[in-house]
């Protein structure tokens, strides 16, 4: 059977963000991506210039209402990332409640896109939408700690307030919940960040069980933009793969991440010479290149479980 996702995310013509980051690896792993533009844009806002538009609350229905008529309104996947208006992501919620209707085996996978190291970069007026209306409808989450504390309304500072926080973002609704970065020390030293998920399973039997997982990534030196759009549509990908199974899904994701980087690093260096620090033009992911990786990543990030967490 084919596997078919909606994808409402931001949209530009050169480089690689939201829909231009997720629909690529996941047509290359088997993936059927029907995407909705949230924004139409020359290219990311990073650069020194930018123009396009956006797409209203009004146009995205207009857009789903279409293929309503055509009865092609049958999802197995949705995935959202960054929005900045109110009501444009009330009118997704009303389109994921009636998508997961049609289909109730759906899986929403939410991107909760609000901020970053202690600032908002959304209007603070989102998070009570997020919080109350798009998260309970996410069965995989993909929040930075920023975003999860702003969810929870905790501060997570060890590793046992992150699980803690996990185990709320679980009781809000999603099964699956993964901290993308945190600023936890690690294990390994200065040079890795700790990410960390969570994933509640129901076996066969009724009984419940837990599982929760944390890694070590490298640290880069550099600022991406994409990478969250790309990490959100991979672990889409691999928990579609591994369903109960996140350590090898994370393990995955993480890893194409790893190697996707890895290339725009050179290639980024390369073109802008020795002892200068390259453009966001020559730091746009190298994602084309990349397809290999993305296909069979040689897994280089190993996922520990969390055994005193699990259950």
């Amino acid at each position: 059977m084919e596997c078919r996702v909606l994808s409402i995310q931001s949209h530009v013509v050169r480089g690689y963000v939201g829909n231009k980051s997720a629909t690529f690896p996941l047509q290359v792993l088997g993936f059927e991506v029907d995407s909705i533009n949230s924004v139409q844009f020359s290219n990311h806002t990073g650069y020194a210039h930018w123009k396009g538009q956006v797409l209203t609350a009004e146009e995205l229905n207009e857009l789903y209402e279409g293929i309503k008529l055509n009865k092609v309104n049958r999802y197995d996947y949705i995935l959202t990332g960054y929005s900045r208006d109110t009501s444009f992501l009330e009118m997704v919620v009303d389109i994921i409640q009636e998508l997961k209707k049609a289909n109730p085996s759906l899986v929403y996978v939410c991107d909760p896109v609000m901020g970053d190291h202690g600032s908002m970069y959304v209007p603070e007026y989102l998070l009570p939408v997020y919080r109350d209306k798009v998260v309970p409808l996410a069965d995989i989450l993909t929040p930075n700690q920023f975003e999860a504390e702003l969810l929870t309304g905790r501060k997570i500072t060890t590793e046992q307030d992150a699980v803690e926080v996990m185990d709320l973002l679980h009781k809000m609704g999603p099964e699956t919940v993964v901290l993308t970065s945190t600023d936890l020390p690690s294990k390994r030293g200065d040079q890795f960040l700790v990410a960390l998920g969570s994933q509640n399973i129901v076996k066969a039997d009724g009984t419940k069980t837990s599982q929760k997982i944390c890694m070590d990534v490298p640290k880069v030196d550099a600022v991406f933009v994409g990478t969250g759009d790309l990490f959100a549509a991979m672990l889409l990908a691999w928990t579609h793969h591994h369903p109960k199974d996140l350590k090898t899904a994370c393990e995955k994701t993480v890893s194409v991440m790893h190697h996707v980087i890895k290339r725009t690093m050179t290639y980024a260096n390369k073109m802008a010479g020795p002892g200068k620090r390259p453009s966001p033009a020559q730091l746009e992911l190298r994602m084309v290149q990349s397809k290999a990786d993305i296909e069979k990543p040689a897994v280089v990030v190993e996922a520990q479980v969390l055994q005193k967490y699990s259950r």
